[in-house]
């Protein structure tokens, strides 16, 4: 048995300015860009409510898109049962697995990304 849910909608941009990009979105929907640490990199974040997924946007050199990502407390079991459905696993990039769905969209199956998956999770067998 494990748990998974929806984590974070990633927003993938081919920009040379992440900072600009995250002033853009920030201010689009009314989110403070979180701080930035120096494991920032090509990523930032912008303030959610606990109970909401992340926000990231993430600097990419493919072309820009959105993508969600679905945390898990068991990376293999979810990934199995998302092949189950059809899913295809993509590549497996540093800690996690990105997949493409039958329907031709990327996302990412990772790690707990916000603490325990006791609420707001659903518990596949």
């Amino acid at each position: 048995m494990h748990r998974s849910r929806l984590s974070t909608f990633v927003l993938d941009c081919r920009v040379d300015d992440i900072d600009a990009a995250a002033q853009f979105w920030s201010q689009a929907l009314g989110r403070a860009v979180g701080p930035i640490r120096e494991s920032s990199g090509e990523y930032r974040e912008l303030s959610t409510e606990p109970a909401e997924p992340h926000i990231v946007l993430q600097k990419v050199e493919h072309k820009s898109r959105i993508h969600l990502d679905i945390e898990t407390d068991d990376l293999d079991a979810e990934v199995k049962r998302l092949e189950g459905l059809g899913a295809k696993r993509v590549a497996f990039v540093e800690r996690w697995w990105v997949m493409e769905a039958p329907t031709g969209q990327r996302f990412c199956v990772v790690n707990r990304q916000r603490g325990p998956l006791v609420e707001r999770a659903t518990i596949w067998p």
